[in-house]
């Protein structure tokens, strides 16, 4: 195992993709502890692009198996880094929700049920967070829902189906 550790101090969205990538595979190999795993995780996430690249890869990657098994030392990581990681995953979470109702609306079923993987992990992740942080993010976003939508292209926003999906998701973070 060569060693994988951070190359540059602010890598780039791809670069922290292609990092979260090996470390997953490494830590799913049992060649990274939990601890060890946690303590670069919390380099990384320290960064705008590092935080987007390691949840849109661990979030996204069916293989990686992280955000399925939430190690602790990976969860008191992700409470002490706190309000990016909580505003990430409901983002990620109001994301995957509008793509399932897409999806499914296309008959395209395979990539719903990748959207499902993504949305279950993000509640998974959510009920692990701190309450009072994950409550009053979910409650901002709410707030805004109407002029949400699409992250490629602004001008699309959540059609009715989707808000309703979106809050009947957002009911499961408390079951």
């Amino acid at each position: 195992m060569k060693k994988k550790t951070i190359i540059s101090q602010d890598p780039s969205f791809i670069q922290s993709i292609n990092i979260a990538n090996d470390w997953c595979k490494d830590w799913d190999d049992d060649l990274l502890s939990d601890e060890v795993l946690a303590d670069r995780i919390k380099e990384l996430i320290k960064t705008r692009n590092g935080i987007r690249g390691f949840f849109a890869y661990t979030l996204s990657d069916s293989n990686c198996t992280l955000l399925d098994k939430l190690p602790s030392s990976i969860i008191y990581i992700f409470r002490e880094i706190g309000e990016s990681v909580v505003e990430i995953t409901i983002k990620n979470l109001f994301m995957s929700s509008a793509q399932i109702v897409s999806h499914q609306k296309d008959k395209n079923f395979k990539y719903a049920a990748m959207s499902k993987n993504i949305s279950e992990r993000c509640i998974n992740l959510l009920k692990e967070l701190d309450t009072h942080l994950v409550t009053n993010q979910v409650n901002v976003m709410l707030s805004k829902l109407d002029q949400m939508g699409n992250s490629f292209d602004p001008k699309i926003k959540f059609n009715e189906t989707q808000k309703i999906y979106i809050r009947n998701k957002i009911k499961e973070i408390a079951q």
